[in-house]
């Protein structure tokens, strides 16, 4: 059973060497956590070509969100709603949609304690 989603900002900084980023990413069980299309768009676009089949190994181990209708209608609403930028908006509707937790550091648009779905795992 899938419990979270990780947001690219948490990937990003395991990436970059932030030792709490890459603490919670070994802490986590691969067959529990998921990342969207999203989030392997944005972080394959900044990877070097050297580090690609690497990078894109650590992305195959969680499962794959895909955007379908239902997940596009509901970003629309959100994106109404809370005048989030449309990756974020996808982001949060995979999670709402799947019942499980979007992992972020991203507190600006993501406050949790207004959004019961949001999971912040550290801060910097």
């Amino acid at each position: 059973m899938l419990k979270r989603l990780i947001d690219s900002v948490i990937l990003i900084d395991h990436l970059n060497g932030i030792d709490q980023a890459t603490k919670f990413i070994l802490s986590l069980d691969p067959e529990k956590t998921a990342i969207s299309v999203i989030t392997r768009a944005e972080i394959l676009v900044g990877v070097k070509e050297s580090d690609e089949d690497l990078v894109k190994a650590l992305l195959d181990q969680y499962h794959l969100f895909g955007i379908d209708k239902e997940i596009a209608d509901l970003a629309a609403t959100l994106r109404r709603t809370h005048r989030w930028k449309l990756p974020n908006t996808f982001q949060a509707a995979i999670s709402i949609s799947n019942n499980i937790k979007l992992t972020t550091r991203n507190t600006k648009d993501f406050d949790p304690a207004k959004h019961s779905f949001i999971e912040i795992p550290y801060s910097l």
